[in-house]
């Protein structure tokens, strides 16, 4: 059961917003109108997001996992379907379209296997032992807003959506308008799977016109995107005493040590730092090469790229697709020219391809790059590396750590357990050795997220869930009150009292 654009866009109500076209990233030519929400749409949705929560928290956890269980059988049956879309509407090569739905199936249905027991009741020991029932339960904030980006829109709403679901709670979804359509499709999918009305709606429209209203509405906000962005929906929580998960930028580190398997750390310089025509957070923009290696891998590194391809097929004879955008094209550009004007070499790449399309741009590698240039500390966001020698590991980790980000890195390396030491030594939520992102992002048991200026919080693992919850104790006493006197005068009451209290300090907890 395939829809098209127009069935997609069927489903959607009716806005007063005028709608905004779309155009597809691989031909420039216009895709579809998207239907923009106003403030008042917001406020709308909050109001039957509010009305639909109840219910579905009442919902007992194996039923609401056996709804998204569902959900995510019905994304993986339409996958092909989701890829065409991801690729027209983000100028996606298709292995990256794979990757992007992947990680929304294996990620959500992590959350669906475990969910029962992360949100189950926790015992833990009472105030007074065998006379102190007390449960810590795990309640649904409420109604959740997932802003997700353009780069991955289907992984990283369902990142956050479907653990937010599975707690109980409702939620409103905003995509960018650039990928609305895979967000439609999702919510499309969810409702075959059997979600109730109202518990998940995409709002689409501009954030100018609606993103203080979508903050303010919400019990808790999880946010993909830019670190200005996230700063801003920050303050907004704080104003409101709303909490909020922010995944941000990145300006990742690669680190080659001089008895790395030179082929192997070159060869994967074509996912750590191309994939998604580098549009993608986690990519590696900094490679620190140690100085003895460092021409032979600059060499090797060169020679990989010019084996990548470029195109805009409906297949996989493309590695790299398109920018999506292109104000994306622009900023990719400016960086490349502004460090060649500050005097960085240009190995490979350098230049857009309006041949293959209106935003294609090549793989391109830099050497030489002062720490005058943009690229040097700003996060590019496309198809863009630069290549550092290094002579010691304590230069290398001062220059790995000496950014505004900590999103991921990676160290490459024939000595693992001595890479793993060193991998400890950076400032990063995810440390790969021998795998740029992957490896980390791709533990979904394990949290995943920034420091510094990379965000808060996490996703993945039972912090990942456990997030869209409040935590609640609830204690029950048997038999006497805890400050009951038992007709004892004051004076030896609170003597036996003291005693009591080293009695139950040194009780095993």
């Amino acid at each position: 059961m395939t829809a098209t654009i127009d069935d997609i866009l069927a489903d959607t109500a009716d806005r007063a917003g005028d709608p905004v076209w779309i155009t597809a990233p691989f031909t420039g030519e216009p895709l579809a109108a998207i239907p923009q929400w106003t403030a008042e749409d917001v406020a709308d949705g909050y109001l039957m997001a509010r009305a639909a929560q109840p219910g579905w928290a009442a919902t007992p956890v194996a039923a609401r996992c056996q709804v998204i269980g569902e959900f995510l059988r019905l994304l993986h049956a339409e996958r092909e379907h989701v890829y065409d879309v991801l690729q027209a509407e983000g100028g996606k090569a298709r292995m990256d379209a794979v990757l992007d739905v992947a990680e929304a199936i294996l990620g959500g249905g992590y959350h669906v296997r475990t969910a029962g027991r992360v949100l189950r009741p926790v015992r833990h020991r009472g105030a007074i032992p065998v006379l102190t029932k007390t449960v810590e339960l795990r309640r649904p904030k409420g109604v959740v807003a997932v802003i997700a980006p353009w780069n991955f829109p289907v992984a990283l709403a369902v990142a956050d959506a479907v653990p937010a679901l599975l707690a109980g709670n409702t939620v409103l979804l905003k995509p960018d308008n650039q990928t609305a359509l895979s967000a439609l499709l999702l919510a499309r999918l969810a409702r075959r799977a059997g979600l109730p009305d109202d518990v998940l709606t995409v709002v689409t429209g501009d954030p100018a016109e609606i993103g203080d209203a979508l903050v303010d509405g919400a019990d808790y906000v999880a946010f993909t995107g830019s670190t200005a962005t996230g700063r801003r929906i920050a303050q907004r929580c704080a104003a409101n005493l709303t909490g909020c998960s922010l995944e941000l930028g990145g300006k990742n580190p690669m680190i080659v040590l001089a008895d790395a398997n030179l082929d192997r750390a070159a060869a994967a310089v074509a996912r750590a730092s191309f994939g998604n025509a580098g549009q993608l957070c986690m990519t590696a923009e900094r490679l620190y090469v140690h100085a003895s290696v460092y021409d032979r891998f600059l060499d090797l590194v060169v020679r990989h790229s010019k084996t990548i391809t470029l195109g805009a097929g409906y297949d996989f004879t493309a590695d790299i697709g398109s920018l999506a955008t292109r104000a994306a094209l622009d900023r990719v550009s400016g960086y490349v020219e502004d460090a060649v004007a500050r005097g960085a070499t240009v190995h490979i790449g350098g230049r857009a391809r309006p041949d293959l399309g209106p935003l294609f741009y090549e793989p391109t590698v830099l050497s030489g790059v002062p720490a005058t240039a943009r690229m040097h500390r700003e996060e590019v966001f496309g198809p863009v590396v630069a290549v550092y020698p290094f002579d010691t590991e304590d230069e290398v980790i001062a220059l790995a750590n000496d950014t505004a980000y900590g999103l991921t890195a990676s160290v490459w390396t024939t000595d693992t357990a001595a890479g793993a030491r060193l991998a400890a030594r950076i400032d990063a939520g995810g440390v790969g050795v021998n795998d740029a992102y992957a490896a980390t992002f791709g533990s979904h048991s394990a949290p995943a997220g920034g420091w510094k200026d990379s965000g808060l919080g996490r996703r993945h693992g039972s912090a990942g869930l456990l997030r869209f919850t409040e935590p609640q104790t609830l204690a029950t006493q048997r038999l006497v009150a805890l400050d009951a006197r038992w007709g004892l005068p004051r004076a030896l009451h609170g003597k036996l009292l003291a005693r009591s209290i080293g009695w139950l300090a040194r009780l095993p907890r």
